[in-house]
């Protein structure tokens, strides 16, 4: 499946639209993921166990994104946008979304 920030993919028309998919995560923020996270800051560093979290919180959106717009039958999702909010009592969730418009391409 072509999965894109674009509105349009070179070479393939759009035949069909076929609706807004989204896939939507919210992991919590772990006590010790926190407290390593705060003495990297202090020493310097990247704070790899949320770069991880990110990472596998994006890409599971991404998977439910594609399995939605499968569901409608498309072979692309064009115009992908990935929004991150902090939700929860003093900012204890990242929440994923990606949305985008499922097409079938020619």
């Amino acid at each position: 499946m072509i999965v894109t920030t674009t509105t349009a993919v070179e070479g393939h028309p759009v035949q069909q639209y076929l609706g807004v998919v989204t896939g939507e995560v919210i992991v919590g923020a772990n006590i010790f993921k926190d407290l390593f996270a705060g003495i990297r800051d202090i020493v310097g560093g990247r704070a790899g166990s949320y770069e991880s979290t990110l990472r596998d919180a994006r890409g599971t959106a991404f998977e439910e994104l594609e399995a939605e717009a499968a569901r409608l039958g498309a072979n692309a999702v064009i115009g992908v946008d990935i929004d991150y909010e902090v939700i929860g009592k003093e900012g204890s969730m990242l929440m994923v979304t990606v949305s985008g418009t499922a097409v079938r391409l020619g």
